[in-house]
């Protein structure tokens, strides 16, 4: 959002905790006195081309995008009633950054639009004056947050509402519930809508829709409810950073990696990339978000609807993670490294002799396997050179009557 020269906690960091690296940044380069609202006019988004994110968006395989809509420090990036030149539209780009962008998905794309909103804002005078009473006042959330979140529903019809930020503040003070049961019984969007798990305190991970349970979340086990993976390409940001090095981006591999581990155990991805200041999906970004999607245009049935399998992966080799296609019947085994022997062993699959299949996604030819005494098999690769391989980066195992 707004924070584009200092990245997303940078007026926390700045103001609030007055780190000495923030401070001296901001003493260097900008003149005395000089507020955080005073970034706003530096907030242009004048190359902010809605049709080109769509078209990124699209080619990365995603099934659904969330935009900020606003962050800690309350900057809307629609004309808020209730956000008075403190907006995209009064103030910075003068546009309506998330109606442009929800019409551009929703004309190019098939995904499912979703926003991201903060309950709290950092240095809100009213959430102040709230805090200060023990939260027994509520002027905040029935003048800012509530009726921003309305607005939001009403205006844009977001399939996705991503709360988060409680400001310390429990769910009776935001009226969480009363919010929740009118998005589920009387919204525009009441019969497709999904919410997350960030309410007010207590609730994550415990109430509402999917479940977040915390930044970067990815145990690596099976969980009993449905949850999300929200993590970020660049390894120490949710914003974008000037200053980071190629290192602090995850690679391909570290992408597909989690993909397959967070899918594996009953999650979906939620992969954040930061904008600069000028409306741009910086290119590293972009090349990130077409190298997953090319990956899924040939490993997309190990991914897409399905389930959890009863083991998550496997337990004689590791990089080797398991998913279960339900209308097909068939188990996918997405393993990370290709072996040097050209066997790959698989402990966990019950192959049967004569019924059990082995095919490698994106290759035509049906493998040759044996079993391994009770419960295992050792499955032939095909000698494939570099540009032979379906694609690079992990490579799935579709495994047809196993038990």
């Amino acid at each position: 959002s707004a924070d584009m020269f200092c990245s997303v906690f940078c007026r926390w960091y700045w103001q609030k905790e007055k780190r000495e690296p923030y401070v001296k940044f901001m003493e260097a380069n900008y003149p005395p006195g000089f507020s955080y609202e005073d970034f706003s006019p530096l907030f242009t988004a004048e190359f902010f081309d809605p049709n080109q994110w769509a078209d990124i968006l699209k080619a990365s395989g995603a099934k659904y995008v969330v935009l900020t809509s606003k962050h800690h420090e309350g900057f809307t990036l629609w004309g808020s009633k209730y956000s008075w030149n403190w907006n995209a539209v009064d103030v910075g780009p003068k546009r309506d950054l998330v109606a442009e962008l929800a019409t551009s998905v929703r004309n190019r794309t098939d995904l499912h639009f979703g926003l991201y909103h903060s309950l709290f804002e950092w240095f809100n005078r009213l959430f102040l004056e709230d805090a200060t009473s023990a939260f027994k006042t509520r002027k905040f959330p029935t003048s800012k947050s509530l009726p921003e979140l309305y607005e939001i529903v009403t205006k844009y019809q977001p399939e996705i509402i991503w709360s988060d930020g409680d400001g310390n503040a429990p769910d009776t003070y935001w009226n969480s519930t009363g919010f929740l049961a009118w998005l589920y019984n009387d919204s525009p969007v009441r019969d497709t809508v999904v919410t997350n798990d960030r309410w007010g305190v207590g609730s994550i991970c415990t109430h509402g829709g999917f479940y977040t349970c915390s930044d970067r979340y990815n145990p690596r086990h099976l969980l009993p409810h449905k949850w999300e993976n929200c993590m970020t390409i660049d390894r120490s940001s949710w914003g974008y950073r000037r200053d980071a090095r190629l290192g602090d981006y995850l690679a391909i591999e570290d992408l597909v990696k989690q993909l397959a581990e967070t899918v594996s155990c009953g999650g979906n991805l939620l992969m954040n990339i930061g904008p600069t200041h000028d409306g741009r999906i910086a290119v590293v970004f972009e090349e990130r978000l077409r190298q997953v999607g090319a990956w899924l245009k040939v490993n997309g049935e190990a991914i897409y609807g399905t389930k959890p399998w009863r083991a998550q992966n496997d337990t004689v080799t590791p990089g080797v993670w398991y998913t279960f296609s339900p209308k097909a019947g068939k188990v996918n085994a997405i393993f990370l490294n290709w072996p040097v022997s050209g066997t790959l062993e698989l402990g966990e699959p019950q192959a049967k002799l004569g019924e059990t299949q082995v095919k490698l996604a994106g290759y035509k030819e049906l493998l040759k396997w044996v079993t391994l005494g009770e419960k295992g098999m050792v499955i032939a690769l095909p000698q494939l050179t570099p540009q032979q391989l379906p694609c690079q980066w992990g490579w799935t195992l579709q495994l047809t009557d196993v038990n």
